[in-house]
């Protein structure tokens, strides 16, 4: 919908909650050495190597002579985190050959033929705009199911399995239709309302927690000549970054399963009527900063560290991408969207938030045991803390931060899932079905209302009407929460 294909592909690197906290411009460029790394299989055979003995210190049962090959998408987290956790693996199967480590942003055009070839790596991060297709893999069955490492003694505590170590949502993310676990998600998004705190102790104003303070403080800031919020107008779908858990307060989480099933009449549900209202009074009332539909995610993100703009709906790889531009002195912080009134179904802390960086071991890899074995080591306190502390982002592993200076953003963003508590939500719109959650709902439904050239009533009938033909299209897989 008229945005660049460079654009689309950083989207879909987002739409599936990769999140590579780092502006396009950030993300270093493969050198000549990688384009070769993954053409060709090893020689050493393509057969499976023998399992190993399961012991204390080898639940999984990797061999320990046997090679491992691991493919790191290099993004905005960089591969340093995956080679230091490597290292783990070397000291703890010291009789193996060193791990054979390949970074590349090109991971589907180098990564696809060894799939098609029986001869893909052991662990893949499959990340970025050359992301392969994860619904594609699960159907054809070219991913190991994972459920051997989630039910392995984690690394940090025998007694507590690797799945009781994760945060809210990430297991379930990593599943299509019922119980094998196919993706490890090893980063962690929080989602929300993104703001200054310093630009809110200028206006002695603290950050409201329901729609009549949100408008208030909208009008003080005006008078300043500072405007409400900014948002990434020429893609709009980052507006629900905010807007999906304000209707899961409102209406309570079961109105984004019912969207997310595609169910009959799912939008015309009244808590996501009262959000779209309440979005569009911002709009009517002059709040959004003036020429705010025709920017980019970055330019939106500039206006708004510059103090143009309050308040800006984004996900926690804000930080490093607006990094360029941001001052000092500017305190970032994100917070849950601010509800309604008092008869919300759940509380304020309510916020959206999940796995993001997948993580997959083929079917056909050689050493399966090695590549689970390595996500094992990377899901332990101690590789979790090397990541946040390198990448500026969370880990799916529920803790990792005690000990670190965190910034401020990635302190709120800590501290946002401390209040949420089990009031996580994490829609999978944008992960089952991308065109209709980015084009449709996304730049013609909700990014024409705050453009305001639709009323609320108008966007949401056209939304359903484009959510009712996706649950009809046989063309694409339907998904349902279970």
């Amino acid at each position: 919908m008229g945005s660049t294909s460079a654009h689309k592909n950083e989207g879909l690197g987002r739409r599936d909650v990769i999140k590579r906290s780092a502006a396009l411009g950030l993300i270093s460029v493969p050198t000549m050495g990688f384009l070769s790394a993954c053409a060709s299989s090893d020689s050493s055979g393509d057969k499976k190597v023998e399992k190993g003995k399961a012991t204390k210190a080898n639940p999984l049962g990797v061999n320990e002579t046997a090679p491992l090959e691991v493919v790191i998408f290099d993004g905005g987290f960089g591969q340093q985190y995956a080679i230091d956790a490597e290292k783990k693996y070397n000291a703890a199967f010291p009789k193996a050959p060193k791990v054979k480590h390949v970074a590349t942003q090109k991971i589907q055009s180098q990564l696809q033929p060894r799939f098609n070839g029986g001869t893909p790596p052991d662990l893949i991060d499959n990340s970025g705009a050359e992301q392969m297709d994860m619904g594609v893999l699960v159907g054809k069955k070219q991913l190991l199911d994972l459920t051997p490492l989630m039910d392995a003694p984690s690394i940090d505590d025998p007694n507590k399995k690797v799945r009781d170590t994760l945060r809210p949502g990430v297991l379930e993310m990593g599943q299509f239709d019922g119980d094998p676990v196919w993706i490890m998600y090893y980063a962690y998004t929080v989602y929300g309302v993104w703001y200054s705190q310093t630009a809110l102790e200028k206006l002695d104003a603290e950050y409201p927690e329901d729609w009549d303070a949100m408008l208030a403080l909208c009008a003080k800031a005006k008078k300043q000549g500072i405007a409400g919020w900014t948002y990434a107008g020429k893609y709009p779908y980052y507006l629900p970054f905010s807007l999906y858990p304000f209707i899961a307060k409102i209406g309570g989480r079961e109105v984004l399963d019912k969207i997310d099933n595609l169910e009959p009449n799912a939008w015309k549900d009244p808590a996501v009527k009262a959000a779209f209202e309440a979005y569009y009074e911002l709009y009517q009332k002059g709040y959004i900063l003036k020429g705010t539909p025709g920017l980019t995610h970055i330019q939106s993100q500039t206006e708004w560290t510059k103090g143009k703009a309050l308040f800006i709906p984004n996900g926690s790889w804000v930080e490093n991408e607006a990094a360029p531009t941001t001052p000092k002195d500017f305190k970032m912080m994100v917070a849950p969207p601010s509800g309604l009134d008092s008869s919300d179904k759940l509380p304020f802390g309510t916020i959206w938030a999940s796995g993001g960086e997948p993580f997959i071991v083929p079917a056909n890899a050689k050493n399966p045991e090695g590549g689970m074995e390595q996500l094992r080591i990377m899901l332990s306190e101690e590789s979790s803390k090397n990541f946040t502390k390198q990448v500026k982002s969370l880990s799916a592993f529920n803790g990792g931060t005690d000990g670190l200076t965190l910034s401020t953003a990635m302190q709120s963003g800590v501290d946002s899932l401390k209040k949420a508590g089990d009031n996580v939500v994490n829609p999978r719109l944008q992960d089952w079905y991308v065109k209709l959650q980015k084009e449709q709902i996304g730049v013609a439904g909700i990014g024409e209302m705050m453009a305001g050239r639709a009323t609320p009533a108008e966007a949401i009938k056209k939304i359903q009407a484009f959510a009712d033909a996706a649950a009809k299209d046989q063309s694409i897989k339907h998904y349902k929460h279970q």
